[in-house]
């Protein structure tokens, strides 16, 4: 095809791969979010459909808006404006892992290597369709809901059977989030319905400027580092370094992060098993396990945690950590604070550290050793992982905080400025990161060199 000197451009397959890559993502997406949200109940407050697109926009790094009335709630004349952040990881990751597979898939075809000129067709012609396809959902994903506030608050003690129980994606996506988060310090609100008083309709409404800029951010970043983290792709002229030094460590660190979630989907089945309401369990699980769980691990990792709570919001939290957060300028929030409530966290530790040392092993199996001796190999496993490390784990901290905030006027309650925070340091994950991965990389090295693993998972291009 020619498609390797940079001249000719397949566009007939590239076009046939790029709609299938993102109709199947799409697909999926869509369908995991319409699933959790069914099992959780929210279609029990309005139409599915409209919520499912909310939320896929929501995975994508799109904004999803709620507004209403606060008479509605039982009291004349208060007016509520309310702000979230937070995106379902379930959906996002589901999205992701098809979309990047898919893509790197249809690379394969071009040959032992790919021109510059046809990869960037390929991955203009991938992102152009995901955006008309989202500027779909973002038309889609706009609906009112019903709340019954005294039935949320019955379910959340626990009174209330699921079936007589209704829900809307915006008030009680957060609740459940909340309950697969509990491995990252339970401190996602769990009860933000407490608010409601009684029915209430609630308007939804995507943001399609900012739903479209996130879209386009989360799809180059999908794209690049699926290309990054596939070591069977080919890549322009020139490419083999990036493929000696950068595929082994990114592959490896986005394997074991992948593995995490899995282990945490297997929990969240386990204690539905034995819970009262299991579709409640297994809804939240495959909507929000990769938020907790990529929660959990930076923590472990001891890169600290900030929170805070104000106004009216802070009676939603569970106690102590209620009292925790309610100050002026919220708290601190590490392994060691968490440890003096319960001793179990320290296994978060022992997980963490078990993970990036696994994430090293690989490095160091699929590191090409080329005559090298141990310790400088050591050297450039430790360098490598070290790299990506640090820039993953600010990643992990950005995509898993919180925002939740209202503005309540209302009779005998001035909860102006309420709010709920919880959020990472970024800065110290970089630099956490970096010697955490270095370290793991160097030990991960020196154990796969005595075992004889080291380079024996090694990929090597070109491949046809």
């Amino acid at each position: 095809m020619g498609a390797s000197d940079g001249v000719r451009v397949p566009w007939g397959p590239a076009l046939l791969a790029a709609l299938a890559s993102v109709s199947w993502a799409f697909l999926a997406m869509v369908g995991i979010a319409a699933l959790g949200l069914h099992l959780i109940g929210a279609d029990g407050a309005g139409a599915l459909g409209p919520m499912a697109a909310a939320a896929t926009v929501l995975a994508v790094g799109g904004s999803v808006t709620p507004s209403g009335d606060v008479g509605v709630f039982g009291l004349e004349g208060a007016q509520a404006r309310a702000a979230i952040d937070l995106a379902p990881l379930g959906v996002s990751l589901v999205g992701a892992l098809l979309l990047g597979w898919l893509f790197v898939r249809s690379l394969r075809g071009a040959g032992a290597v790919i021109g510059r000129a046809e990869l960037a067709a390929r991955a203009g012609l991938v992102t152009v369709l995901f955006l008309l396809l989202l500027t779909g959902l973002t038309w889609v994903g706009n609906d009112t809901v019903t709340i019954d506030g005294a039935t949320l608050v019955r379910r959340g003690l626990g009174t209330e059977h699921p079936e007589d129980t209704e829900h809307d994606l915006l008030s009680q996506l957060p609740e459940q989030l909340g309950d697969i988060a509990d491995i990252g310090g339970g401190l996602l609100p769990d009860r933000l319905s407490d608010l409601v008083g009684a029915k209430a309709s609630v308007g939804f409404t995507v943001a399609p400027g900012r739903s479209l800029l996130g879209g386009l951010v989360w799809v180059v970043a999908v794209l690049l580092l699926a290309l990054l983290a596939s070591r069977r792709t080919p890549l322009p002229r020139g490419g083999q370094a990036l493929h000696r030094t950068v595929r082994p460590a990114v592959s490896a660190l986005c394997g074991v992060l992948v593995l995490a979630v899995g282990a945490g989907l297997v929990a969240g089945v386990y204690a539905a098993v034995g819970d009262d309401h299991p579709g409640l369990v297994l809804g939240s699980a495959l909507l929000g396990a990769p938020n907790g769980v990529w929660i959990g691990i930076p923590l472990g990792l001891f890169v600290p945690w900030y929170g805070r709570v104000s106004g009216a919001l802070r009676h939603v939290l569970p106690d102590p950590v209620d009292d925790l957060l309610a100050g002026p300028g919220g708290d601190r929030i590490t392994v060691g604070r968490l440890a003096e409530l319960d001793g179990r966290v320290w296994l978060l530790v022992v997980a963490s550290v078990l993970l990036v040392l696994a994430a090293g092993v690989l490095t160091a199996a699929r590191t090409p050793v080329a005559g090298s001796r141990p310790l400088a190999f050591a050297g450039w496993c430790a360098l490598r992982l070290g790299v990506v490390t640090a820039l993953a784990l600010p990643l992990l901290v950005g995509l898993t905080q919180v925002s939740a905030g209202a503005s309540l006027s209302v009779l005998g309650l001035d909860a102006f400025g309420a709010g709920i925070e919880l959020y990472g340091n970024a800065p110290l994950a970089l630099a956490l990161g970096a010697l955490w991965g270095a370290a793991a990389g160097a030990v991960g090295a020196l154990a796969a060199w005595s075992t004889g693993a080291a380079g024996r998972r090694t990929v090597a291009l070109p491949l046809v």
